[in-house]
Order: structure tokens, then C-alpha cells, then sequence
């Protein structure tokens, strides 16, 4: 009589905690019929799935365990581990390898102020041909014991790549100079350049606009209470979130600066996989842009 594999699977996975003899009776399957499937040579489709699963831990790991199936299967055929995205999915599946997931958290913004409203230039028109066309910034906050910790960014629509960052433990209008500042000397700044930002006093005030205008930018700012007007940048947020700050606690503010400093600059922008870039980190879809 044939006997699926995971009656055997399963009489194996149990043999420490039961008598195989026990299990064998309780599920009526020869215990002869059991040593005989233990000792068979392993098939190589099944090496094969062991070793490609030793290769999935190790990326899963690399990407601190941010990465789902379609983002291991493109570090694995990056790596020249040829293998169908289906199969890296079953295996992850199977062994209950699974990345982290998003949580909801709570809006920044202070728009009320007495300072001038752009026009939303940007239009969610969030895919650009080339650097330096359009720019995004957004402000958000994480919790330490010593209090809240602030952090701006301004990032490229072409790469996604975080070009200008800041943190303080105040949320103010020079947390996001700072921030711009940084997006200025790393940045690629093109005729007509945008940059969007939500309706916040910071990026309103008086002081960021005159930055922007002494650079000959334009400034775009989102319609009131709609974050999709700036979806890159709340993307970028959540996704920090979720693989770096959900399951973390700081002590300390400078805990949180160093880590999200290694997150930004030494895994995000140079390591870590888009799938909106074909599955290249920032750095790398920027390489291929100017080769």
C-alpha cells in the first residue's frame, strides 16, 4: 500500500517525543515500511531544496529578515542561485520563513499655520526619467525612553535613493533645512527641479522656501490631509518601520541615531532590493543609469 511522504514526514519529525512503533500502529503504516523510507538515499530534487533553503536563511538574514519571496528570489538569482520565484516561495512557506509586517502609525503634520500653500505640482506623477527632476521630503518620529526622536529625509523619485536625512530631538523647521541641505551636496539638481512635501510649517515656513527659491526649485506641496499626494516618501516611513523600529525599544536617542543611520545609508540605499527599481537597491539602479 503507498503511504503519502508526510505520514512518513511526520512519524520522523515525532520520534524523539513517541515510540515509532506506537505511532506506527496508531496510524496503521509498517514500521518496517518507515526504516526502509528513512534510509532511502535522498532524491536530488530534495538536495537540491536543502541547499537552496541554506541559501534562502542566509538572505533572509542578510536583509534582516525584511525580505519576502520575490525580493530573496532576486538576491538569489543575483548571486547565480538559478531558481523559479515559486519554489523560493514554497520553500519559505514551508519553513516558516516570513518577513516582517507593516503597522500603522501616527501623522506628523502641523498644518496650521499662516504660511502660503504651493500648488501641488507633482500631481502624483511619481515616476521621473531621469535625477534630479523631482525630489520628495516628509518628517517623522521615533519613541526612545529619553522621548521622541525626529528624523527628515528627502529622497530622489528617479532611484528612491535617500539623499538628504536629519534627525533632532525636536520636530523643527530646521530639522528639515538640515535635512535639504544634505539633499543639496549629494543630490542632482536638473532645470525645473520639484520638490513636494506635505503642508507642514516646516517645509512652509518662510526659511524653506527661500532655500528652495535660492536654488531655483520649485516647491509642490500635497492637498490637505492626503498622504497619497506624497506616497514615496510615507512608503519610505512605513518601510522603515517595519524592518527597523517595529520590535525595537531605544534606550536612548543616540541608540536610535546609529541605527537608523546603518539603515539608511548602509542597507536601504546600498543593499537593500526594489521591486519599483526591477529589484536593485538605489545605489545600484543609480550605477546603471549613469553606465
Amino acid at each position: 500500500m503507498f503511504f503519502p511522504r508526510f505520514v512518513w514526514t511526520g512519524i520522523r519529525a515525532h520520534r524523539r517525543a513517541f515510540p515509532v512503533s506506537l505511532m506506527c500502529w496508531t496510524l496503521d503504516v509498517g514500521r518496517k515500511g518507515f526504516y526502509a523510507w528513512l534510509n532511502r538515499p535522498e532524491s536530488p530534487l530534495r538536495q537540491e531544496n536543502r541547499r537552496l533553503l541554506v541559501e534562502i536563511k542566509a538572505a533572509h538574514q542578510k536583509s534582516r529578515k525584511t525580505y519576502g519571496s520575490p525580493r530573496i528570489h532576486a538576491e538569489l538569482n543575483a548571486n547565480g542561485h538559478a531558481c523559479g520565484r515559486h519554489r523560493v516561495a514554497r520553500l519559505m512557506r514551508q519553513h516558516g520563513i516570513v518577513s516582517k509586517h507593516k503597522r500603522k502609525f501616527r501623522v506628523t503634520t502641523d498644518s496650521v499655520h499662516s504660511y502660503p500653500i504651493a500648488e501641488n505640482k507633482l500631481q502624483r506623477q511619481f515616476n521621473v526619467s531621469k535625477p534630479g527632476q523631482c525630489w520628495v521630503s516628509d518628517i517623522t518620529y521615533i519613541p526612545t525612553r529619553e522621548g521622541w526622536l525626529y528624523l527628515a529625509v528627502t529622497l530622489d523619485l528617479f532611484h528612491r535613493k535617500v539623499i538628504g536625512w536629519a534627525m533632532d530631538r525636536w520636530i523643527t523647521r530646521q530639522l528639515a533645512i538640515d535635512a535639504f541641505n544634505m539633499a543639496i551636496r549629494n543630490g542632482r539638481l536638473e532645470s525645473g527641479l520639484i520638490h513636494h512635501s506635505d503642508r507642514g510649517v516646516q517645509y512652509a515656513s518662510n526659511e524653506f522656501r527661500g532655500l528652495l527659491k535660492a536654488h531655483a526649485i520649485q516647491c509642490s506641496m500635497s492637498r490637505k490631509g492626503d498622504c497619497w499626494d506624497n506616497a514615496v516618501a510615507e512608503s519610505f516611513f512605513h518601510t522603515l518601520k517595519m524592518e527597523l523600529i517595529h520590535g525595537n525599544f531605544y534606550d536612548t536617542r543616540q541608540q536610535a541615531k546609529t541605527d537608523i543611520f546603518d539603515y539608511i545609508e548602509i542597507f536601504y540605499n546600498r543593499q537593500r532590493r526594489h521591486s519599483y527599481l526591477g529589484y536593485l537597491s538605489p545605489v545600484d539602479f543609480e550605477k546603471k543609469y549613469a553606465a
